[in-house]
């Protein structure tokens, strides 16, 4: 079934194709400049750093709904072993197998597609089974540090936690965006809290998923408005779950992705940043959200931090 109109005119009004180059991988992440970055390091005040990855762990969010994007299999590959000889210094090592978008992460700019097309016109033919991704890997994204602005949703509408039918909608960002008391703008990385990993951390793996808030679909004209660098959420579909149109699967995610080059973060913990935010009254912060490098992937794990 093809994509529908609105989200062809959607498509075409936060297109970013061609603006930083016909051979530009690394979408809006161009915003995020020198300058930008030292206005960011402005925000650290108190020196307070908060956590914002889940634990890596067998037992994670992931229930089986995606194919092989397994929770983390930790195991020890030597354990004191004198590697030079009796009595000499011993070495333990670890190994880890686990699907990169599995828990706390960034999704590429190659982790969708749609028309046949990647971001900036590249065909989705380009990632192949033994190179990943050619154009547009995680490795490209370098580093990821820039000013971080929580818009807390949740408590922008006077609750702990979005029911799971909610689709968070510009006016919803508009709400965060005043209870924060500043004005997103360019180069800024936005962390939109709805408070559904409280589910996850009750142990509700599923509940979790489904039914899940998320954003709307009328949401990338908003960020895209505003120039921003990238986007998190807390949550393991970052758009409502179920879609608010019907058969209209992922479809903020081809728009930001796609059209527009902006990255997507998913399952990071928001829940002590609302706390330390809402004790400092101020929600725009340092944030440091580094993806590891892996060449030619279409995701990374993080252990983002929060310096306010």
């Amino acid at each position: 079934m093809s994509l529908p109109v609105e989200f062809h005119d959607i498509a075409g009004r936060v297109n970013n194709w061609g603006r930083w180059g016909a051979d530009d991988e690394r979408g809006t992440l161009n915003l995020i400049t020198d300058e930008v970055v030292r206005a960011a390091a402005a925000e650290v005040r108190t020196g307070r750093r908060v956590p914002l990855a889940l634990p890596l762990q067998q037992d994670g969010v992931q229930t089986g709904m995606i194919p092989g994007r397994v929770n983390p299999l930790h195991v020890m590959v030597q354990i004191n072993q004198e590697l030079f000889g009796p009595g000499t210094v011993a070495c333990s090592d670890d190994a880890v197998t686990m699907g990169l978008q599995a828990a706390t992460h960034w999704d590429a700019l190659t982790h969708v597609s749609h028309s046949g097309r990647l971001y900036n016109g590249r065909p989705a033919g380009t990632i192949t089974a033994h190179g990943g991704a050619e154009f547009g890997g995680i490795d490209k994204a370098r580093h990821i540090v820039s000013r971080g602005v929580l818009l807390d949703v949740a408590r922008a509408r006077g609750t702990d936690r979005l029911p799971g039918g909610h689709a968070v909608t510009p006016e919803d960002l508009d709400a965060a965006e005043e209870l924060a008391g500043t004005r997103v703008r360019a180069g800024d990385i936005v962390l939109v809290r709805t408070g559904q990993v409280q589910v996850c951390l009750a142990g509700d793996r599923h509940g979790y998923g489904y039914p899940s808030p998320g954003l709307s679909i009328r949401t990338p004209e908003w960020f895209h408005a505003r120039d921003v660098a990238a986007v998190a959420n807390d949550t393991l579909t970052f758009e409502i779950f179920p879609p608010e149109i019907e058969n209209l699967w992922l479809p903020v995610h081809a728009l930001h992705l796609v059209e527009m080059g902006m990255p997507q973060g998913q399952n990071w913990n928001l829940e002590e940043l609302s706390t330390a935010c809402g004790e400092a009254g101020r929600y725009t912060f340092l944030l440091s959200a580094m993806p590891e490098p892996f060449v030619g992937a279409t995701g990374t794990p993080v252990a983002p931090a929060a310096v306010l």
